[in-house]
């Protein structure tokens, strides 16, 4: 029933059907209330109708998946906690998510987004451009970005 239940839900996100799945997944989560998976899928169910205030509960029992599954989890979660203005908390599960998953593009991004709302504007900047530097995008200009990461201040004559 369970599986049959999320591959339904996997349904009805790909036909666009967010509210339906959202219904799905809150009938679902109360029959498997301990079960990680089913959490982190009506985690993001909630994220996706900007419900993310009613997600945290879900996060927070999907932190109990296996490491391997947690990178969404942690970055779903550091968002939501984000955008609800609990920018500690924010980087701390962006932080945690780092431990587990060193260099993740999307978790220094939205790490990022924190450290500009708690007003280390110079930090988020220089890691946003470590960021883009080490990616194809930067073309020619990885090495001045890596090196203007740590300098964003310097002036020459």
């Amino acid at each position: 029933m369970r599986d049959e239940a999320l591959a339904r839900v996997a349904e009805l996100n790909r036909a666009g059907k967010l509210e339906e799945a959202h219904a799905a997944l809150l009938e679902v989560s109360a029959a498997y209330p301990d079960d990680p998976d089913v959490a982190r899928e009506t985690a993001y169910a909630h994220d996706r109708l900007g419900l993310e205030s009613e997600a945290v509960p879900y996060y927070e029992k999907a932190l109990e998946l296996r490491a391997d599954d947690r990178l969404g989890v942690f970055t779903g979660f550091g968002s939501t906690l984000r955008v609800l203005g609990r920018y500690d908390e924010a980087l701390e599960m962006l932080e945690r998510g780092l431990g587990e998953f060193p260099g993740d593009p999307a978790l220094r991004a939205f790490r990022a987004m924190a450290l500009h709302n708690k007003g280390a504007h110079r930090e988020a900047v220089s890691s946003l451009l470590k960021l883009v530097s080490e990616g194809e995008q930067a073309g020619g200009y990885g090495r001045a970005l890596a090196y203007y990461a740590d300098n964003l201040d310097l002036v020459v004559d």
